[in-house]
């Protein structure tokens, strides 16, 4: 087994910002691109990736999160 693992968020900053308080390592992006160039950056000690619904249609888009667990957040504003 490796070292420890880490949790990362990707999406807009005023969604994600936050979690960095708690030790999550976040990549604030506002568009497909930013969000594609951030999972692209993630070190592979990083298996949990929190995102927002927009870039975790941009990671699905691109394939898909691959080996690491994804967890969206809700939309904003409460929506479905």
């Amino acid at each position: 087994m490796g070292g420890p693992e880490r949790i990362a968020a990707i999406g807009a900053a005023r969604l994600v910002r936050g979690y960095g308080l708690a030790g999550v390592a976040v990549a604030t992006a506002e568009n497909d691109r930013a969000v594609l160039d951030a999972w692209r950056a993630l070190g592979p000690d990083v298996t949990v990736v929190i995102v927002t619904p927009a870039a975790a249609r941009a990671v699905a888009a691109a394939g898909g999160p691959g080996g690491r667990l994804l967890a969206v957040l809700p939309e904003p504003g409460g929506s479905p």
